[in-house]
């Protein structure tokens, strides 16, 4: 389950500021079943940068920083969303089609997906 991922980073994230998570919710006024939920991978992130953000600001997150960037993206990923600088880039958007068809039920070993992150790193 993709929101799983999302899930364990929020909590990584939470149990790092060694925060309970009542304590945690009081806090910031969150519902703790659903925050306990979204933790679990129960629950899918929110499709919003916006509350995504929030989320990160709450847990201690820099604003603006990569760790936030990278946050949001996962959550975005997580929820099934594409990220709004990726959709806003019309040449790159062009070429999802071919990079989704490429890699689409194709297995990808984890040298090769290294190799092709540092490649796009790279351009």
């Amino acid at each position: 389950m993709a929101a799983k991922a999302f899930g364990e980073l929020f909590k990584r994230l939470r149990v790092d500021k060694r925060i309970t998570l009542r304590k945690f919710c009081l806090k910031n006024r969150y519902d703790p079943g659903n925050i306990s939920k979204l933790e679990r991978g129960r629950l899918a992130p929110p499709q919003s940068e916006d509350k995504l953000a929030e989320y990160a600001r709450a847990l201690g997150v820099p604003a603006g920083s990569a760790q936030e960037r990278e946050f949001i993206d996962l959550g975005l990923a997580c929820a099934g969303q594409i990220p709004d600088e990726i959709m806003s880039d019309e040449e790159l958007v062009a070429h999802l089609p071919l990079f989704l068809r490429t890699v689409k039920g194709k297995k990808i070993s984890q040298e090769t997906l290294n190799e092709l992150i540092e490649v796009i790193r790279r351009s």
